[in-house]
């Protein structure tokens, strides 16, 4: 294939930090190219440099073997290149039409010509696979699914003509259905001649996608992978520096362990979905994951456990004891915990310090006659930010500076300052690295190991299959089945997250 664009010896210096230090890349013409690291390692930056966010200090760019200069945005969408963020671009209360030709309108003196807007947009839709009964030009996008969205996304970056594509996390919020959807997109769009640059910390899809795979660490290239050599050891080796094993390591549980339950849940209905009752149990040193596609209602039973969202009946009982759990205090009484999905909206303070953050579970009560005990608070967190090797200057760095793994670290040490019976876990790893994520992996088996009880929901396969000892699998607000670990695997996990029930 053709070289189309070319970064040279690219580098990027900001206050204290080298960001980038001679960065190169090629990407040919109708490539996938994955470009994957760690958080930190460099990725974002040069992204933003493609697309005129930012400028680099040193190096250049070539488009089709001639140095361009990308000084802006508006620069970049001349040359072809349109970045689609994580976070989508969209103006949701404009109709499609009017977001794929937002500032771009056909007009004839200062009149929007509104038909060629909606015939320019019918044709870059249909470019996208979008169903224009669902998706048409006059839809308001408030009421596309995220999905949808980020078709529109690419649709608007066709309409532009773009010639290189660069997509940040496209699947970070999408159900697997419309992930697929956007393989499909992303797979004609190759055929057609459209290159891509893919960033992505799922290996599934990089495997599935990528032609090639570039790797930065720490602001520089530590290796590209050809389509026959990307593997889930050799992505790490070179992303870390050092090799992970990725087979799930045996867990020897303590003598000492009890048989019985720590967790049992009795026809348990949640608000969410009343009409069915849940019931399973997690005995202390267990892994169970709760595995369905999105909307199954997992997040909405861990929730109900652990209080935010009061159950609409059935029983919790910890150790054979039923507690009343209506509120969080009471889940955290009876010793439970829950790391929630979103991390930066619910588990940590972002402009908050890591020591504080890592002793707001415990203010309560580590408290002194109702005020606060900065000794008590300070040992907490020097014995988690050790436990737990988080990477962090000092314990008074604010939370918001550090990488989305160690940010993970922070809610994880917050509720294991409690020594939890029972942690819940809600997307344990989403939207960190492969080197966070096998750091992580080994936090929750060992907790397992010590005696904790674990239930963890993941919408990542191999996350459910890397570490549960038994996954519940969840469709429609129902468990329609359960599966042991020697009965684990992709096929049966998605029958049953479909609607088949087993047993």
């Amino acid at each position: 294939m053709t070289s189309l664009l070319q970064v040279a010896s690219v580098s990027k210096r900001f206050p204290g930090v080298l960001a980038l230090e001679n960065v190169s890349l090629t990407l040919a013409r109708g490539e996938v190219l994955a470009v994957v690291g760690e958080n930190g390692a460099g990725k974002s930056t040069l992204m933003k440099i493609l697309a005129g966010v930012q400028t680099p200090d040193s190096g250049e760019i070539l488009l089709d073997g001639q140095t361009v200069t990308i000084d802006s945005v508006r620069a970049a969408q001349r040359l072809g290149i349109a970045l689609i963020h994580q976070e989508l671009n969209l103006a949701d209360n404009l109709t499609v039409a009017a977001n794929i030709f937002l500032g771009r309108e056909p007009r004839r003196g200062w009149f929007i010509q509104q038909r060629e807007t909606e015939t320019g947009s019918t044709a870059v839709l249909k470019q996208v696979g979008l169903d224009p009964a669902v998706a048409g030009p006059r839809t308001l996008v408030s009421t596309l699914s995220l999905g949808r969205q980020q078709l529109v996304e690419i649709a608007k970056a066709l309409s532009a003509q773009a010639r290189v594509l660069i997509m940040d996390e496209p699947t970070s919020s999408l159900s697997q259905p419309e992930s697929d959807a956007l393989f499909r997109v992303i797979k004609d769009l190759r055929a057609r001649g459209v290159s891509i640059i893919y960033i992505s910390h799922r290996l599934g899809e990089v495997k599935e996608l990528a032609d090639r795979v570039v790797v930065l660490r720490d602001g520089r290239n530590a290796g590209v992978l050809s389509r026959e050599e990307i593997t889930q050891d050799n992505l790490v080796r070179l992303m870390v520096g050092r090799n992970f094993s990725v087979s799930r390591s045996a867990r020897q549980r303590a003598a000492s362990v009890p048989l019985a339950s720590a967790l049992e849940v009795r026809a348990l209905r949640t608000a969410a979905n009343p009409q069915h009752a849940l019931n399973f149990s997690v005995p202390p040193g267990e892994i169970v994951g709760v595995a369905g596609l999105v909307g199954a209602g997992r997040t909405e039973m861990l929730l109900a456990l652990f209080g935010v969202e009061p159950a609409a009946g059935g029983e919790i009982l910890l150790n054979g004891v039923a507690q009343k759990i209506t509120r969080p205090r009471d889940a955290i009484a009876a010793g439970l915990a829950l790391v929630p999905e979103d991390r930066k909206q619910q588990g940590v303070i972002l402009e908050m310090a890591v020591c504080e953050n890592l002793s707001l579970s415990s203010l309560r009560r580590e408290a002194r006659a109702g005020f606060r005990n900065p000794a008590s608070e300070r040992a907490i967190a020097d014995e988690m930010v050790e436990k737990l090797g988080v990477k962090t200057p000092s314990p008074r760095q604010f939370v918001q500076f550090l990488s989305g793994g160690n940010q993970q670290k922070i809610v994880l040490g917050k509720w294991l300052a409690l020594k939890p019976r029972v942690l819940l876990l809600d997307e344990p790893t989403r939207g960190i690295d492969v080197g966070a994520k096998q750091e992580i992996y080994k936090l929750i088996e060992q907790l397992a190991a010590d005696g904790v009880a674990i239930l963890f929901v993941s919408s990542e396969m191999e996350e459910i299959l890397r570490l549960s000892d038994r996954a519940l699998v969840m469709h429609e607000g129902r468990i329609t089945g359960e599966l042991p670990r020697e009965e684990l695997s992709e096929e049966a996990v998605m029958q049953l997250a479909t609607g088949r029930q087993n047993g």
